[in-house]
């Protein structure tokens, strides 16, 4: 793979295109992770897996709605003997498919400090990046009898060798950019430049990057990442823009966005054309107390509510499911 860094928007030409017959589809990636305090610092130890209890539920309602869901676990998921049971029940009924998500502060081997830096996998020095998420990858081979073919970097944390890392691993769609969002301020990576229709990490068309799906709206969107690059300065003035409709970022997600707000977001990217629509959550967020978006059994119930909406506008539109498999294929990777 010639070298390049997935911290940099792709080169112009990168643009992936996908086959005629593809159509318009959508992808639901489950970031499936132990429970910890969203609030506190990051802990080796500490962590619940209590919501594994409600992974069935979810994959009943998928396969009642027509979603296919990508579970990207990480470590403590991938060693849990109910998870696996659960997901690798849908595996095996061609249900639901699974990929990687890193954690590292969870993630042996444990070398670092546990820091709010090191939080994100792609600041650790290559080797231990490399060293961590082959464990985990090797574990996933392990658990669920074949090699995962996607990944996400938790907290969207990818860095300057993860793209060398990943192709050598046989990991051929990477899911960890987060287009319109900065997380620098956090010591994390800056998507705000990067576009949100999938792309060629690398000029061999070895690494497919699928971004997590969020697009501005509202009537003054053209101007959506200046705007938002502004607000930090001026963040009262600018968020008036939001409350008066003028412009919104709305991520696709149930977490912390209505499903109103997500239809208008899903217009805005399938009316555009984008050809396959990323949908993501976490996983406790499937039960109450787990994520700031699921503290009560009615939030649960909304985000049940949600998945309904969208994916009766997606039937309604014509967009069905995808595999990880047809992404591959139908890109020509």
């Amino acid at each position: 793979m010639t070298r390049v860094s997935m911290l940099e928007p792709p080169a112009a030409g990168s643009a992936a295109r996908f086959a005629p017959g593809f159509g318009q589809r959508v992808l639901l990636t489950v970031d499936t992770e132990e429970e910890f305090d969203w609030s506190g610092p990051f802990r080796r130890d500490g962590h619940g897996l209590a919501h594994v209890a409600a992974l069935p539920r979810f994959q009943a309602c998928c396969e009642s709605i027509g979603a296919h869901p990508v579970y990207l676990v990480d470590w403590p998921i991938a060693t849990d003997p109910r998870a696996v049971e659960i997901i690798g029940d849908a595996l095996r009924r061609g249900t639901a498919e699974v990929g990687v998500q890193l954690h590292p502060w969870v993630n042996p081997p444990f070398e670092e400090l546990v820091t709010d830096r090191n939080s994100y996998a792609g600041n650790l020095p290559p080797a231990l990046e490399a060293a961590k998420f082959m464990a985990l990858r090797d574990r996933i081979e392990q658990a669920f009898g074949s090699a995962p073919l996607i990944y996400r970097a938790g907290r969207y944390g990818l860095g300057h060798h993860t793209a060398g890392l990943l192709a050598r691993a046989g990991i051929r769609i990477d899911t960890s950019v987060r287009a319109l969002f900065d997380y620098r301020a956090q010591g994390g990576p800056d998507y705000s430049h990067h576009p949100l229709a999938p792309y060629w990490v690398d000029a061999e068309k070895r690494l497919l990057e699928l971004p997590v799906t969020s697009t501005y709206c509202g009537p003054l969107r053209r101007f959506g990442p200046w705007l938002h690059r502004a607000q930090v300065h001026l963040p009262t003035f600018f968020g008036g823009f939001s409350r008066f409709g003028l412009l919104e970022r709305i991520a696709l997600t149930p977490e912390g966005v209505t499903a109103q707000e997500a239809l208008r977001g899903l217009e805005v990217v399938l009316d555009e054309g984008l050809p396959v629509v990323v949908l993501s959550f976490h996983s406790p967020s499937l039960a109450p107390g787990h994520t700031p978006y699921a503290r009560t059994e009615a939030e649960v119930e909304r985000l049940y509510g949600w998945f309904a909406a969208i994916y009766a506008e997606l039937a309604a539109r014509g967009v069905r499911s995808a595999t990880v498999a047809e992404v591959i294929a139908a890109s020509g990777g």
